[in-house]
């Protein structure tokens, strides 16, 4: 590895020797300003655990409700019944979207949507059922542990009951989502009622105990610090080292535009590609028990995302052929990024294309 300054050489002794790193040393990474040193620590990490393969999936979401009683600061999605934007997919609807996916060659369909009290049970169910219907190879990675939280708390049931029923139903796996930042000092602001942080931990840590896999995330770029953001990536290794349940670890670049917290709190701007990058970096040097470090192209750009190839990223994500809730809080990427786009970029960075599934098993490499 090429020298690293002063400030961070202690840091790459341990990452050069396999050593796990503290609560200090992720903040003095996440506040260097030596960007490359921080590259090269993520990168060697990145190769010893994946080699050069990076990753991406043929996938497409399903927004089924826009509805959300939880009013959250940070979210331009969600609206109240009585919004004029409001909508609520009926299940005649999903088929009709569903029967237009068949044959497109997608290997998940990911599925989440507001917290909509007025929606049954069933409804959640039988949306599964039909995805497993007319789409019977893909998998189906649905709803957050918010959403989940919510599906117990309205229906009396518990967390383990809920993700049994709509595994029965033709659920794969759950979504990485809602986790935002877990500091009660940040939380509170940002996401106001929402599913604390000791509770998504606990309902993804049920489901992991059931087996069914899971992601796990942050949403960064808005009020938080970096100790906020290092609590939050400890977290995620705690439940890690207990469980071993998560594929892969992702970031949400927050946007803005068009949100309550925005405009409180006067954030005009979006996260600069630094900060993306010095992000992505030491999730990949703390989470040294995740495989995998996705960037979300969607929120970063395309650009962004490739050269984050070199700051331990090794997964692009997938093609999402329809999304609504990055978009509306402003997100200027486009909708759908083609296969060949993924492959052409992998190459340019001197990778080695895997297509994967869901469950990270390579489908095939270019």
């Amino acid at each position: 590895m090429a020298t690293t300054t002063g400030t961070l050489a202690d840091i790459r002794d341990k990452v050069e020797r396999g050593e796990r790193l503290s609560f200090d040393d992720g903040v003095r990474l996440l506040t260097s300003n030596d960007l490359l040193s921080l590259g090269q620590m993520a990168d060697l990490v990145r190769r010893r655990k994946n080699g050069d393969h990076v990753y991406f999936i043929v996938n497409t979401h399903l927004n089924y409700t826009n509805i959300c009683y939880l009013d959250c600061k940070l979210c331009a999605f969600g609206v109240k019944p009585d919004s004029p934007r409001a909508y609520a997919l009926s299940l005649e609807d999903i088929e009709q979207k569903l029967k237009a996916l068949e044959g497109k060659g997608f290997t998940e369909l990911h599925i989440v949507g507001g917290v909509n009290p007025r929606l049954p049970f069933a409804y959640y169910e039988e949306m599964i059922r039909m995805a497993k219907a007319y789409l019977p190879e893909v998998h189906i990675q649905a709803f957050t542990a918010v959403e989940l939280d919510y599906l117990s708390r309205v229906f009396k049931m518990d967390i383990g009951e809920v993700i049994e029923r709509l595994r029965a139903a033709g659920l794969g796996s759950i979504l990485g989502g809602g986790a935002e930042i877990f500091h009660p000092e940040v939380r509170r602001i940002i996401s106001g009622h929402k599913t604390d942080a000791d509770r998504w931990l606990e309902i993804h840590r049920i489901a992991h105990r059931l087996g069914m896999r899971s992601n796990a995330s942050i949403l960064y770029g808005s009020i938080e610090r970096p100790e906020h953001v290092i609590d939050h990536l400890l977290r995620l290794r705690a439940l890690q080292d207990e469980t071993g349940g998560f594929d892969a670890f992702f970031g949400f670049a927050f946007h803005p535009e068009n949100t309550a917290l925005g405009r409180e709190y006067a954030i005009t701007g979006e996260t600069t590609g630094l900060y993306d990058l010095k992000l992505l970096a030491t999730a990949r040097l703390m989470l040294d028990n995740f495989q995998h470090i996705r960037a979300f192209w969607m929120m970063i750009g395309l650009k962004l995302a490739q050269v984050s190839l070199y700051f331990g990223v090794d997964d692009l994500d997938g093609t999402v052929m329809e999304e609504e809730i990055v978009h509306v809080a402003g997100a200027k990427t486009p909708k759908m990024t083609p296969k060949s786009t993924f492959i052409e970029m992998i190459r340019e960075a001197g990778r080695i294309p895997a297509e994967r599934d869901t469950l990270y098993r390579i489908l095939r490499t270019y």
